[in-house]
Order: structure tokens, then sequence, then C-alpha cells
């Protein structure tokens, strides 16, 4: 039960961002939806039973909201952009961020090789969860190489087809 309440206050912050950043009203029902959705895989992989890494889950959240985008952005009349963006957003790292300025900041005065491996540590993970976001997000609408979500072709590939 924690992960859907945890999931809905992600798709909730997703509305603010889509708001923020003036997404259109008809919009907004649908970033909550692929909000949450992203939320609700990013914790369920981090469960202990499923034994992911947060690397791993952001990257299924924003893939899972990258291929839900397209669809959901057709039902909208919205690119895909519009939904995709903000519902990942909630899933950017940063505490890991945060952590890694302040061991910056320490290490100024504090030079003990701890301070630079916690910080080091920090900021990789920041730059990996980040690179899993845009490559979760952005993979789905290459692969379709779409311009426009009315020329998606849902349809099998004629190599797959049976002749």
């Amino acid at each position: 039960m924690d992960i859907v309440f945890k999931a809905f206050w992600c798709g909730c912050a997703a509305v603010g961002f889509a708001i923020l950043f003036n997404s259109p009203a008809r919009a907004l029902f649908a970033v909550f939806l692929c909000g949450s959705l992203a939320g609700f895989l990013k914790f369920s992989v981090l469960l202990p039973g499923v034994g992911g890494g947060i690397i791993m889950a952001s990257a299924a959240g924003a893939a899972a909201v990258g291929f839900a985008s397209i669809p959901v952005s057709h039902w909208r009349h919205v690119p895909p952009i519009v939904i995709s963006i903000p519902s990942v957003i909630p899933l950017i790292p940063g505490s890991f961020a945060y952590r890694t300025i302040l061991g910056l900041i320490s290490f100024v005065s504090n030079t003990e090789m701890e301070v630079l491996t916690k910080t080091a540590h920090h900021g990789v993970m920041t730059f990996f969860i980040i690179l899993a976001l845009s490559l979760g997000v952005t993979l789905p609408m290459l692969l379709f190489r779409i311009e426009s979500v009315k020329k998606v072709n849902y349809s099998l590939p004629d190599w797959w087809k049976k002749k």
C-alpha cells in the first residue's frame, strides 16, 4: 500500500510540473497517470524482493513513461514530450545531487579522502540516474521515429508476419 501512496504523490508532483511548464489542461490527467505509473514502477523495482537498484528502477519508470506517452499523447492530442517530461521529473535524484554539492563544499575545507570518495559516489549516481531517465524517455520515441503520433503504425513488421 505504501507504493500506491508514493505513486499517487509522484503523479501529483508530475501535474505540478506540468502546470509549471504551461501544459494544456487536457493533458493534466494523462500526466498524472504517467507520473503515477513511473512512481509505481520505480518503487516496485526498489522493493527488497525484486532487488533492483535506484538506476534500474529509474530507467524502468522512465521507459514505461516513454512507451506510454506515445498512445496517450494521441488520445489527448498533444505531443508525447508534453506528457513524458513532467511525468519523469519527480524521479530526478535530488538527494544525490544535494549530497554531491555538499561534499564539494565540504571538500574545500576538509581534504580527507573519505569526503572525496563519497562526493564522487553521489556525483556518479546522480549522473547515471539522470542518464537512465533521459534514455528511458527518449528511446521509445527514437525507436518509433515519429514526427507525429498519428503516423505511428501499431501493426507488426513485415518480417514478423508469416507468409
